[in-house]
C-alpha cells in the first residue's frame, strides 16, 4: 500500500505531514475530524501486517499505551472501527530530550534531576501496571517547554504476563546498546531495575555530556558494562555532589539485585540527597597506577570480545527456537 499524502484522509483522520519513516511503519501528523484535535497516527508497513512476531509488537504497543494512564506517558487511542491497521496516538509537542542534549551536550544539574524526577514517576506508574519499557533513552523521551516529560515508543515493551516473543534482530530484542542494562546483553528479558538502569545512564548523560561507556562500536560498548563500571561522574563534571555521584552508582550496580528496587525510592533519595549515604567504593583517581589496571582490564575486554559473537550468535539461536 502506498504511504499516504498530506490531504488525504484515512478514516475521519486528515494526514497533515509525515514526521517519521522506520523499517516498520510511518509516522504521521494528522487532524482528527471529530473534534479537531492534532494527533499521530503510526501505519504499518504491509510486509509487518504479514509477519504476525512483528504484528504482536505492534498490538502490544497500543495496548500498552491504552492501559497507562498517566500525563508522563503517551497516550493510544483505539475507540472506533477502522478501515485498516494502524494506530493513533496522542501528539505530544516539544523536543525529544535527545535534541536538547545534542545542542546543550549537558545540563544544569537542577534541571537533569527535575527531568529524571518526572521519568521516575511516570516509569513507577508502568511498573506498578507490570509493563517494562526496556528501550528508554533520550530518543523515547519527550520534554516541554517547562520540562514536563513524556515517554513515548513501547515497541519493545513487555508486560510481565505476556509470552516472550521471537524478535527479528538483536537491537529489536535488547533495545539501544548505549543503554541496556548488563542482564540484557546477557539476554535476559529484563524487568523494572533494567529501565532504572537506563535512567542512570541517561543521568549520567544529563549531567556529564557523554555516556558511561565510550567504545568504538556497539559490541565492545555492551561488553564493557559487563566488565568494568562507569567513570566516576564527578572527575567528569566536579559540580556534582558526592550523594548525587552515590545515586548514579546504585542506579549502575551491575547486579540488578544491587540496584533500586524501584523508579520511586530512587526518586526519594534524589529528592533527599542530603540523607544519601555514600559508600567508600575504592575509586582512585586516573595515575599510574591506575593505569597499569586499566591495561590488564582491557586485556581482559578484548578476551571478551573474542567470545561475544559466539554468544550473540548462541542466544539468536536460543532466540529462534523460541
Amino acid at each position: 500500500m502506498n504511504p499516504l499524502e498530506p490531504g488525504e484522509t484515512l478514516d475521519h483522520y486528515r494526514i497533515e505531514a509525515t514526521v517519521a519513516r522506520s523499517g516498520m511503519s510511518v509516522l504521521y501528523r494528522a487532524t482528527d475530524l471529530a473534534n479537531g484535535k492534532q494527533v499521530a497516527v503510526k501505519v504499518p508497513h504491509t510486509e509487518m501486517e504479514a509477519d504476525p512476531v512483528l504484528f504482536e509488537r505492534f498490538k502490544r504497543e497500543e495496548e500498552i499505551g491504552q492501559l497507562l494512564d498517566h500525563p508522563g506517558i503517551v497516550k493510544t487511542y483505539n475507540d472506533e472501527e477502522r478501515s485498516r491497521v494502524y494506530m493513533v496516538i496522542e501528539w505530544v509537542d516539544g523536543r525529544l530530550l535527545r535534541t536538547i542534549l545534542n545542542q546543550e551536550r549537558k545540563l544544569p544539574i537542577e534541571r537533569a534531576v527535575r527531568i529524571t524526577l518526572a521519568i521516575c514517576e511516570a516509569l513507577d506508574v508502568m511498573h506498578k501496571h507490570g509493563i517494562v519499557h526496556r528501550d528508554l533513552k533520550p530518543e523515547n523521551v519527550m520534554v516541554d517547554d517547562e520540562d514536563r516529560i513524556k515517554l513515548i515508543d513501547f515497541g519493545i515493551a513487555m508486560k510481565e504476563d505476556a509470552r516472550r516473543l521471537t524478535y527479528v534482530n538483536m537491537t529489536a530484542a535488547l533495545g539501544t546498546p548505549d543503554y541496556i542494562a548488563p542482564e540484557q546483553v546477557k539476554g535476559g528479558r529484563g524487568d523494572q531495575r533494567s529501565d532504572i538502569y537506563a535512567l542512570g545512564i541517561m543521568l549520567y548523560e544529563m549531567l556529564t555530556g557523554r555516556v558511561p561507556f565510550v567504545e568504538p562500536n556497539p559490541l565492545a560498548a555492551m561488553n564493557e558494562r559487563l566488565l568494568h563500571d562507569p567513570t566516576p561522574p564527578r572527575q567528569l563534571n566536579p559540580e556534582i555532589a558526592p550523594e548525587l555521584e552515590e545515586i548514579l552508582f546504585r542506579a549502575l550496580e551491575r547486579e540488578p539485585r544491587h540496584r533500586y528496587a524501584t523508579a520511586g525510592e530512587m526518586a526519594w533519595e534524589l529528592e533527599h540527597q542530603e540523607q544519601v549515604g555514600v559508600e567508600d567504593r575504592g575509586i582512585r583517581p586516573v595515575g599510574r597506577g591506575a593505569r597499569r589496571v586499566a591495561v590488564n582490564k582491557r586485556v581482559v575486554l578484548y578476551a571478551g570480545l573474542a567470545l561475544l559473537p559466539v554468544l550473540l550468535f548462541g542466544l539468536m539461536l536460543l532466540l529462534a527456537r523460541r
